[in-house]
């Protein structure tokens, strides 16, 4: 009797939507990538506890945007560049397109510069080899690597964000003051703060992410026999929208959470001590060692290199989605490299572009401040443009976004909005 209980729960687990958890978990750890360590660290070692709110008022925007993203490549079949051309002028898709590329390419350099640093701190090797060993790395496991294998090991690899709390057992936290300044900081509100926030939310809800969540669903619906679009076949539609509900929210909140946790890290150690200044995610695990302890340092520095081998792959693999869809290239990770030319050039050259500017007089840090420019300047039409496809019923058929969901995602390309603007102005 007690097997038969076991047997009918575990067949419940099975059938629950976080069981088939992938494309809004992959994207949601992507987001915590070496560049966005690298601003959470900044954030926390400035201005102590008091950033941590950012993190609660970011999961609902960045959560709504990105579930609307995952309906719709599961509804329409397509890609959100495809649905773009196929609905907005050719020009719309071109400047978001050219943009994507090439704030992809300055964002990959400036998170294998990060790896490269990072590795050197732990294991000793040059960095300059050791970026050119992930680069190449990474490359290879996405072109040779069928995109079902492949999933399972970014999977896999979305543990390395657990790094981040477990640094806080190391270290001294006052909770109550943590509860206290989550919900009600205390910081003066000038340019200095402005262009944190601003980094903090550019960081998170970013349009490369955009383009990877709808076209991973893309990918899973072709790799299960049978699954068709839902505005051709909606008999699956209430569990695979239930799914990607699930799986987009839960993968926000994992990746929400995480960031939080890197601010709390450095917040109460590096803040405390009085390192303020911030340029890197390998400077930030340097400062933590003598502040933490080797341990807190190691599992820092081993969390991004785990990150990072999942975002440099979605930076390029958005790319090559979109460029492909733009220039009606076959593309899919599951397909071979003979037979998808074009999509794996495209993430061959992101990646290896990349590559090439840890030899030139680029800093990376440089590169890094340029990719946030044009993804502000990306990310608040590129909303708009997700809103306005995912209400469309010519589009999404009888599965429009809800409107809880689309009011969300307006107040996020709002707060965007003012983020992009506040970017520009001197001071």
């Amino acid at each position: 009797m007690r097997g038969y209980g076991f047997r009918v729960l575990w067949e419940r687990l099975k059938e629950h939507p976080l069981a088939r958890i992938g494309p809004g978990l992959i994207t949601g750890v992507a987001d915590d990538d070496p560049s966005g360590i690298a601003t959470y660290s900044q954030a926390g070692a400035q201005f102590g506890l008091n950033m941590l709110w950012t993190m609660p008022l970011a999961y609902p925007l960045m959560a709504a945007i990105q579930s609307m993203c995952g309906r719709i490549g599961r509804v329409t079949g397509k890609g959100l560049a495809a649905n773009i051309k196929t609905t907005f002028p050719p020009a719309v898709l071109l400047v978001v397109v050219l943009l994507l590329l090439v704030a992809n390419i300055l964002n990959i350099a400036a998170d294998v510069a990060a790896m490269g640093e990072v590795a050197e701190l732990v294991i000793g090797f040059n960095r300059h080899l050791m970026t050119a060993f992930f680069v190449f790395g990474t490359l290879l496991l996405q072109v040779f690597i069928p995109y079902h294998r492949y999933v399972f090991f970014l999977k896999w690899l979305t543990f390395s964000l657990l790094a981040y709390a477990a640094v806080l057992f190391t270290v001294h936290v006052p909770w109550a003051e943590v509860a206290a300044r989550t919900v009600w900081p205390r910081f003066q509100f000038n340019g200095t703060a402005a262009a944190v926030i601003v980094g903090v939310f550019g960081t998170t809800i970013s349009p490369y992410l955009f383009f990877w969540q709808a076209s991973e669903e893309v990918e899973d619906m072709q790799a299960r026999p049978g699954a068709v679009p839902l505005v051709l076949d909606g008999h699956a539609a209430v569990g695979e929208l239930r799914r990607i509900q699930w799986d987009t929210w839960s993968g926000m909140f994992y990746s929400d959470i995480t960031a939080y946790f890197i601010i709390l890290a450095t917040a109460v150690t590096l803040n405390v001590a009085g390192v303020r200044d911030i340029d890197s995610a390998a400077q930030a695990a340097s400062a933590l060692r003598p502040l933490a302890g080797d341990f807190a340092y190691t599992i820092f520095a081993l969390g991004i290199l785990g990150v990072g081998l999942i975002g440099v792959p979605v930076l390029a693999g958005s790319a090559g989605y979109a460029l492909s869809e733009a220039m009606g290239w076959k593309s899919g990770l599951e397909r071979k490299a003979s037979d998808a030319r074009g999509f794996y050039g495209v993430i061959a050259v992101s990646v290896l572009a990349g590559l090439v500017i840890q030899y030139s007089p680029i800093s990376p840090m440089k590169a890094l401040f340029w990719s946030a420019v044009i993804n502000g300047v990306v990310a608040v039409p590129l909303m708009v443009v997700i809103i306005i496809l995912a209400s469309m019923k010519s589009v999404m058929g009888e599965f429009t976004a809800s409107r809880l969901i689309t009011a969300l995602g307006w107040i996020a390309t709002a707060v965007m909005g003012a983020a992009a603007v506040r970017m520009f102005i001197p001071g």
